[in-house]
């Protein structure tokens, strides 16, 4: 199913809605393994654009608004995207999140939770699910996709489309394969100034003074 949803990403997305680019880093992102892709959200098509241009299976995390969307709604069930309830611990969705990553496969991530210009606070989920794991995390930079998906006859397309450009992946250490509170919001934080590192200054928002952002919790690979 979704390599025949990639399959329709690549002959109508990518051919009549979206304009993508540029696509920078693809080297980063690891062969094998348990990886988190951690990206900032300021366009609806962003996870999709991401998912079209991976070299790998990704299960993306998303409200569960999501699947009430008229039409559309249908394709996040068609791909199996983890549906989460924002306002609560969502437990099953941390289950099933944490299924895939000790599967050894791969999740998408919007650590905000919502989307905005620049970085708003990010919430401590992805952390949590990468200590639990042992689950690398790649910073991914998305610009250029504000005003997309448009018929190609629309002007947007004669400006410039979608870039996106993969970070070298990190870890958390692993005496914080258990961390809670606090130590669970360092990380979230660290996480995040590694993201907003990545990005123009103008959509770095709450991450804006990179010289706060600290690496104590965090290995390269």
């Amino acid at each position: 199913m979704r390599r025949f949803l990639r399959f329709l990403l690549k002959t109508i997305g990518f051919t009549l809605l979206v304009r993508l680019d540029r696509v920078e880093g693809l080297e980063n992102i690891p062969k094998e393994g348990p990886v988190i892709f951690f990206i900032n959200h300021i366009a609806f098509v962003d996870p999709i654009v991401v998912l079209f241009v991976l070299p790998r299976d990704v299960v993306p995390l998303a409200k569960i608004e999501v699947y009430d969307y008229p039409f559309v709604g249908i394709f996040p069930r068609l791909w199996g995207v983890i549906p989460v309830k924002r306002e609560e611990f969502d437990r099953t969705a941390i289950r099933k999140a944490l299924e895939v990553l000790r599967a050894g496969e791969c999740l998408l991530v919007a650590p905000e939770g919502t989307r905005g210009d620049a970085l708003q606070q990010g919430r401590d989920g992805a952390a949590y699910l990468a200590s639990r794991a042992g689950a690398s995390i790649v910073p991914v930079a998305i610009e250029g996709t504000v005003g997309f998906p448009v018929f190609r006859n629309h002007r947007r397309w004669r400006q410039a489309g979608a870039h996106i450009r993969f970070g070298k992946p990190f870890r958390f250490r692993a005496e914080y394969h258990k961390a809670k509170g606090e130590s669970l919001r360092e990380m979230t934080n660290e996480a995040m100034y590694v993201l907003a590192k990545a990005l123009p200054e103008h959509r770095r928002g709450e991450y804006a003074n990179l010289e706060e952002g600290t690496q104590d919790t965090i290995e390269w690979l």
